[in-house]
Formats: C-alpha cells, sequence, structure tokens
C-alpha cells in the first residue's frame, strides 16, 4: 500500500489528485497520504528524481538515503540530495554516498526533496531512501476545554506514556532503517567484487595458458633443422 501511494504521489495531479491538499474547496476525491517512506529508486545517468511529502506546522522533517550500487565509467557513487520547503527555499544539502537530512516544518504544505545524479554521466546509480514526518506533542488541540477537564490524571499520563512509547518505537524503526541500508548496499558491493575477481581470475589464467602455448611453439621450432642447399650427388 505504501508504493501505491508513492505511485499516485507521483502521478501527474490532473489525473489523480494530491495527498492532504492544502485547500479543502477542491472537488477531488480526497485520500490521505503516508508520513513515512522506505523504498529504492533507481536513477539515470545525469538524472534528477524529486519527491514530495506533505507535511503539517510543527512537526519534525527527517530525510535519509544510501547509494546502494552505481554502474557506468567512474562509477562514482555520490549522489547531490536537497530538500526544499513548499516556497522553494532550500533547507538542506548532502552530497555523498550515504546522508540525513532532519529540519522542523515551519509551515504547512509540500516538502520537496530531489536526487540528482550529475556525477555519473555514463551509468545509473540505485539509492535507497527513507522519509517522512512525525509530531512529537500529544495533540490536544482539538478537544473541547470541558472535554480535556474531563479526563483524569490516569488518562492523560497513560496516552502521553502511549505516545512517548511510538516515538521511540518509531525512531527504533529509522535506525533499523539505517541498517537495512548499509546492510543492502554492503550485498551489492561484495557482489561486484566476486564477480570482479572471477573475471579477473579468468582473464589471468586465459594468459597463463596462453604464455604456455606461445613458449611451446617457440622451443620447438627452435629444434626445426634448416633445410641443406647441397646438392645430392
Amino acid at each position: 500500500s505504501t508504493m501505491l501511494l508513492l505511485l499516485l504521489l507521483l502521478l501527474s495531479p490532473v489525473g489523480c489528485p494530491k495527498t492532504e491538499p492544502l485547500s479543502g474547496s477542491s472537488q477531488e476525491p480526497l485520500f490521505r497520504g503516508a508520513d513515512r517512506y522506505d523504498f529504492a529508486v533507481v536513477i539515470p545517468a545525469g538524472a534528477t528524481e524529486c519527491f514530495w511529502q506533505f507535511a503539517h506546522q510543527s512537526g519534525s522533517f527527517f530525510f535519509s538515503y544510501e547509494v546502494q550500487r552505481a554502474t557506468g565509467i567512474g562509477n562514482s557513487r555520490n549522489i547531490l540530495a536537497t530538500a526544499s520547503d513548499p516556497r522553494g527555499v532550500q533547507l538542506g544539502v548532502s552530497q555523498h554516498v550515504r546522508g540525513q537530512i532532519n529540519f522542523p516544518t515551519k509551515e504547512t504544505g509540500f516538502y520537496q526533496l530531489c536526487l540528482d545524479n550529475q556525477e555519473n554521466h555514463f551509468g545509473f546509480v540505485q539509492v535507497y531512501l527513507n522519509f517522512g514526518v512525525y509530531y512529537e506533542g500529544f495533540d490536544m488541540e482539538k478537544k473541547e476545554p470541558e472535554e480535556r477537564k474531563e479526563l483524569n490524571d490516569t488518562l492523560e499520563a497513560i496516552g502521553a506514556s502511549i505516545h512517548k512509547l511510538q516515538i521511540h518505537l518509531f525512531h527504533m524503526w529509522r535506525f533499523y532503517n539505517f541498517a537495512r541500508m548499509r546492510k543492502g548496499a554492503d550485498s551489492f558491493l561484495l557482489e561486484a567484487n566476486y564477480n570482479y575477481v572471477n573475471w579477473w581470475s579468468m582473464a589471468q589464467s586465459c594468459v597463463i595458458v596462453l604464455s604456455g602455448v606461445l613458449q611451446l611453439y617457440f622451443l620447438k621450432s627452435l629444434f626445426n633443422g634448416q633445410p641443406s642447399n647441397r646438392q645430392k650427388c
């Protein structure tokens, strides 16, 4: 379902509605987008891929990435990642194999995340992404003052504890994704090294066999007698 929501988010706004629209007067059907995503994306050589995530005010936005593999000449694994607010103001930049961009959401709207594969001109890169937004506060704004008074201290304490536990579990999920990013990158690196060693060993074996054949050929040519120019009686 997460991948389905992402595909709907990336489609043209003419064909499908946006998640969490800023205006409630739209006639399009509404649906709520997920607060976080984790997936891998392939970016072609010299191309740029952008994603949009809706966030409310007073939230905490997190964005982390890891380049799992790169192809082509040069084989550069660095990628340029940028994050911008709904007005287009750049909030963070990272240009490494892996990185994080975290910032508070000071206004409500769609935040833009872009990945630029400018250093790889002849090959694609596969990047694992983990981004979204979470809210630390215990939301009681929508409750009426009378309803708030009816809640006793025990229920409020239970609610605050549950919310704190959810935040801790959420951060554990983030750290788990960091480990999964690294594990995926290491797996692709081991596979590339394995293929490199196999091809290099095969090439060296061919060179050794060829050199042996050439040595035998030249040794044999040394023992071949020269034809005599004297005429027989």
